[in-house]
């Protein structure tokens, strides 16, 4: 087995960039997944992994041991403080695996669809990403202004979500709106109905948009339904993961056979 002591290893170089870097993950069309849960729901999707750097500690772990045991990914041994450099994580894992981000797939006409209008929060994208995934969310379009879905962050947010959805990044989701067989719909104070009480139903593009300062007006402009989560009187709003998880399961309510 390889090993990796010093910074100026050119793998390790390598290596930070990626986590610290979106423009790198860009460029090489690579990221990291840091820990045994984000490995092993990688290869429960069936994706390959490039590579796997593990701490002596990682080594005698037995749940990571027995991810080894499932990729024939070569395994470099990394020095506990340089792990500690690659990691975001309080208690370092133990192990971290490069992969390949997978290629975006081609924006759907109809089914059931998930849009974000530029959130920037890494946690909020993550969330949102592992919601969608329980509700049976057909495809995930984000906007060029949201949280990149391949950041440390928001992979630890999604808990695995990003191995198994269908993710378009840096949409066009206005083209995506004026193309999409079905209705979409957001949530909006003016002109809007109850969530409860509006049909759900059939193929629908549900639209959040950035934190604070909601949908774009772009957006909003395309909307043919409006929604309203009720809420107690003197709450003028809820957290845009919430709101998205609110909705989206109001549709699996209604759509359950």
């Amino acid at each position: 087995m390889d090993a990796i002591q010093s910074p100026q290893n050119a793998q390790f170089k390598a290596m930070r960039k990626l986590a610290e870097n979106r423009r790198e993950r860009l460029k090489t069309g690579q990221t990291l997944l840091d820990g045994a849960h984000l490995l092993s729901a990688w290869l429960d999707a069936g994706r390959a992994v490039q590579k796997v750097f593990l701490t002596q500690e990682g080594l005698a772990d037995p749940e990571i041991c027995g991810l080894l045991a499932r990729t024939a990914a070569q395994q470099v041994l990394l020095d506990t403080a340089l792990f500690a450099q690659l990691t975001e994580l309080p208690s370092p894992s133990g192990v971290l695996a490069l992969v390949e981000i997978p290629e975006s797939g081609k924006p759907r006409g109809d089914g059931f669809c998930l849009l974000l209008d530029g959130v920037q929060d890494p946690g909020n994208v993550g969330s949102m990403l592992r919601t969608a995934v329980a509700a049976g969310v057909d495809q995930v379009l984000l906007s060029s202004g949201c949280a990149d879905v391949w950041s440390p962050k928001t992979l630890r947010a999604g808990m695995g979500a990003q191995a198994v959805l269908d993710i378009v990044e840096r949409a066009d989701l206005s083209g995506f709106a004026d193309r999409f067989q079905g209705r979409i719909a957001t949530t909006l104070l003016d002109g809007s109905t109850d969530l409860y009480a509006t049909d759900l139903t059939g193929s629908l593009a549900l639209v959040f948009g950035a934190e604070g300062a909601g949908v774009s007006p772009e957006m909003a402009a395309k909307a043919n339904v409006r929604l309203r989560i009720p809420m107690a009187a003197g709450i003028e709003s809820l957290n845009v993961a919430a709101a998205a998880a609110i909705c989206l399961y109001e549709r699996v309510r209604q759509t359950r056979p």
